[in-house]
């Protein structure tokens, strides 16, 4: 059984009061780490380390900080398998995607974040009259609290310390106790790299730890992604010590198919490149809702189905499987009620809806979902307005372009949306109109580090950079 401590103070701590939790390997259904299960006494020894770094590290020169966020990059590249295999054992996102996708991907974010440095500690100067002149200078916030969710942690965490530390911050990371171990294990790694305080690690229940991080007053700025419930929790939390919020929530996104478009690449971006293949549609970007140009409507569905058809859930360690469980028996209860739900609100199953035992046989205790589609004309149901955060997609058919747009953009959410057309206008109307922080045309979830990556509506305000770490000062001064 490992055993996992948290990061305080560059040191490696079980909780307080010794408290532990466990954590179950998805794909088996078995107990194989435990984590702790901190609590407000550990949150404040966090809050108090992260304070007592922030003098050295925010006065640090900008190129030292550059120093350590590379020597960081260095330990993602020398312990990308291991921390792969531990991240697919805890949260069941396949290895192939762990190991050739996240760890190459994490370290050159680190880079990218070292060479943004000097961003944080640039100003602007306005000449305001002979003898006068204004400038701004950009300072960091001070501890910033990073709340991370379990779909995919080693690269939520790299998209927020990274940036974080970059700006002067110092952080405390609160990942998600259904999948921490990959989190807790860099703790372990970065002691030896960072100075002690300047990076912490606490894991635990939300309301026995999150929750007293977000309400304390040495907290200067919090950045979570995660679920839109926890962002309007985090918001009520935060009310008596007022501090500036980040969040990506949650997410309903539209993936729409004009008649025009190169059909073959459009089948590939709704379904494996979107919603179901990789982490079994927990993805806060999945493109769950699949609306098709009518006149190709027969077309693409048997295409997708063809697609569907070919995905092979297994073993996620097993670097021939391309799909693997729901993280937890919680979100598999979440997604397998949604399935019931479909029935009942009459839309149709064109194909999946295979739970448990009968979808991986050898693997009878996984928390297994098949790729799953369903239709209906009815953008009303609930499977076309909640989130579902699982391998379930609803296909939707449209006439026109105005309706498209309008079936698109009928729900509180509003993080991301696909188009395939080779209609450039079109294109061009699409990204002014759909109501998303990102439009991807004729690809799909492509998240370079240059770009940014946030929501509207429901799905949350601001993204994580550099420069989102920082507030800016002004200054007058006459001579």
């Amino acid at each position: 059984m490992d055993e996992y401590r948290n990061l305080i103070g560059g040191r490696l701590v079980p909780a307080a009061d010794g408290r532990t939790l466990d954590s179950v390997n998805p794909a088996t259904g078995e107990v194989w780490a435990r984590i702790p299960a901190s609590g407000r006494a550990d949150a404040e020894a966090a809050v108090a380390a992260a304070r007592a770094a922030f003098p050295a590290w925010s006065g640090m020169p900008a190129l030292g900080r550059a120093h350590f966020l590379r020597k960081v990059a260095e330990v993602f590249a020398g312990h990308a398998e291991e921390l792969a295999r531990i991240e697919t054992t805890d949260n069941g996102r396949i290895l192939r995607d762990t190991l050739k996708k996240d760890l190459p991907g994490m370290t050159h974010l680190w880079q990218i974040a070292a060479g943004q440095v000097l961003d944080a500690v640039k100003g602007e100067t306005v000449i305001l009259g002979p003898d006068s002149m204004g400038l701004t200078r950009r300072e960091p916030y001070g501890v910033a609290v990073c709340i991370i969710p379990w779909n995919s942690p080693i690269s939520t965490f790299s998209a927020k310390a990274a940036y974080a530390l970059a700006a002067g911050n110092t952080v405390i990371v609160k990942p998600a106790e259904q999948a921490c171990a990959s989190v807790l294990r860099l703790g372990e790694l970065l002691a030896e790299v960072l100075p002690p305080g300047v990076l912490n690690i606490v894991s635990g229940l939300g309301e026995d730890v999150g929750d007293p991080l977000v309400r304390h007053r040495g907290v200067n700025k919090v950045s979570l992604t995660g679920s839109t419930q926890t962002g309007q929790a985090i918001t009520r939390a935060s009310a008596d010590a007022l501090k500036p919020l980040t969040f990506e929530l949650g997410g309903k996104s539209p993936n729409i198919v004009f008649s025009d478009a190169d059909l073959d690449a459009a089948a590939r971006g709704v379904t494996v490149d979107s919603v179901y293949t990789g982490n079994a549609g927990q993805v806060c970007v999945a493109g769950s809702r699949i609306l098709v140009h009518r006149p190709v409507w027969d077309e693409m569905i048997e295409r997708i189905t063809a697609i569907a058809s070919e995905i092979r859930l297994a073993d996620p360690l097993d670097m021939t499987t391309t799909m693997g469980p729901i993280v937890s028996a919680g979100q598999y209860e979440r997604v397998t009620s949604y399935l019931e739900i479909a029935g009942k609100e009459g839309a149709e199953l064109v194909f999946g809806g295979a739970t448990g035992a009968e979808v991986v046989p050898s693997m009878p205790g996984g928390y297994w979902v098949a790729p799953t589609l369903l239709t209906t004309t009815d953008n009303s149901l609930r499977v076309c307005q909640e989130e579902i955060f699982g391998p379930v997609a609803v296909a939707i058919p449209f006439d026109t372009d105005d309706e498209a747009l309008a079936i698109s953009n009928d729900s509180s959410y509003g993080l991301a949306a696909g188009l395939w057309t080779r209609d450039l206008g079109r294109a061009q109307r699409f990204l002014r109109d759909l109501q998303t922080g990102t439009v991807w045309v004729n690809t799909f979830r492509q998240m370079p580090p240059g770009l940014p990556f946030g929501g509207v509506k429901d799905s949350g305000y601001g993204h994580d950079a550099v420069l989102e770490y920082t507030r800016e000062k002004a200054a007058i001064i006459k001579t």
